[in-house]
Formats: C-alpha cells, structure tokens, sequence
C-alpha cells in the first residue's frame, strides 16, 4: 500500500508538472532561446578570438620565413667571400629558425582546421537558431487564435468577456439605437403635426387668412398677368 501510495504522489507529481509546462509552454520556449541566443553570441565571440590568433600566428610564420631567406643570402655571401665561419654561425641560426617555422606552420594548421570546425558549429547553430524562431512566432500566432476562439471550444474565467458575448452586446446596442431613432423621427412628426405652425398652414389652405405657401393657381395666374402685361396695347 505505502509503494503504492508513493507511486501515486509520483505520478501526480509528474502530471503537475507537465501541466504547467503546457500552461507556459511559450514563456518556456522565450527562455530557453534567449538561453540559446546566449550560447550562440558566445560561439561567435571565440570564433572571432581564434581567427584573430590565426590571422597572427600566420603573421609569425611570413616573419620567419623572411628572416629565414635573408639569413640564407646573408650566408651564400659569406661563403662566396670565404668565410666559413659567419657561414657557419648563419646555418646554426637557420635551423633553430627553421624548427620554430615547422612548429608554428603545423600549430597554424591545426588552427585552421580547428576553425573550419567552429565555423561549421555556428553555422549549424544559427540555421537552428533562425528555424526555432520562425517555428516560435507561428506558435505565438496559434496561440493567439487559439485564445480568441477559446470561448467557442472551452469555459472561459467568468471575468473574461469572449467575442460572442461582445458579438451580443454589439447587436443589443444597434437595436437601442435603432428604436431611439425610431421614436425621434416620430416625435419630430408629431411636433410637426401639432405645432402652431401646422396649425396656420391648415387654416390657410382652407382660405382663412393669407396664404403661408404659394401653390400652383397662386403662380399660375401671376405668371398670365405678367404676360398680358408685356403684350403691347391696340392703339400701339
């Protein structure tokens, strides 16, 4: 029972905490690339350390094989002038010269290749690096669709609207808004209807007072004065 018992804390144990990895799987993930963003500016700096040794050491070498070659004319000179022993002296130095060139040329390409390796290293990386990125922005995308549609496949908190609700409140708004303007184009009918100025205009269409509004038989028979006027007389 008490095996049990543990197995059983264990394994919640390990539920838990495979739910909160899931929970922030993305601040997890942002983590872990700037972890890696670290590790690859690290990479560059020691790939720019070694090729800067590199571009020295290959310095040292062109320095020694030059003084290698003066040597060399300086004790054919000797020779050719008969003394053997500034020859002599010339040669000693040489091969001790000599040794070191062969040294520095074998260190210079180990070097080299040690180098052509980190290059591959952070080439490798920095691909990965750009593929974990894109990879985090599509699932930072997912995971914003995925919340916005979160109120039509799972419960939401009960503080947190959804877009349906705000969908609901949008359409309760519009309707309000429609009924006021409703009642305000017929409140301003009414008013129109029974205010005092309908009130005259009824009363002069029915020929009590002047007319408030010209209509056709008012224009009409103006418009036959004015031509009558404008004919000229008989005795004209």
């Amino acid at each position: 029972m008490f095996k049990t018992l543990i197995t059983l804390v264990r394994g919640r144990a390990i539920a838990f905490g495979e739910e909160v990895t899931d929970q922030n799987a993305l601040l997890i993930l942002d983590q872990q690339m700037r972890d890696s963003s670290g590790a690859l500016d690290r990479a560059r700096k020691a790939l720019a350390v070694a090729i800067a040794q590199d571009n020295q050491e290959g310095q040292r070498l062109d320095a020694t094989r030059a003084r290698i070659k003066d040597l060399e004319t300086r004790a054919v000179a000797a020779l050719e002038a008969g003394r053997d022993d500034l020859a002599t002296e010339a040669a000693e130095a040489i091969a001790t010269i000599e040794t070191e060139r062969d040294a520095s040329a074998t260190a210079r390409t180990l070097f080299t290749a040690e180098i052509g390796r980190l290059k591959g290293h952070v080439l490798q990386h920095q691909m990965r690096f750009a593929q974990l990125d894109r990879g985090r922005r599509i699932a930072r995308a997912a995971e914003a669709v995925r919340v916005a549609r979160r109120g039509r496949i799972e419960g939401a908190p009960i503080f947190e609207g959804t877009l349906a609700e705000a969908e609901a409140t949008l359409s309760r708004l519009r309707e309000r808004q429609v009924v006021a303007d409703a009642a305000e184009v017929a409140f301003d009918a009414l008013d129109a209807a029974t205010g005092p100025i309908a009130v005259a205009e009824k009363l002069s269409a029915e020929g009590f007072g002047a007319r408030l509004k010209p209509n056709v038989a008012d224009v009409l028979a103006r418009l036959r004065q004015r031509a009558a006027g404008s004919q000229p007389s008989a005795g004209a």
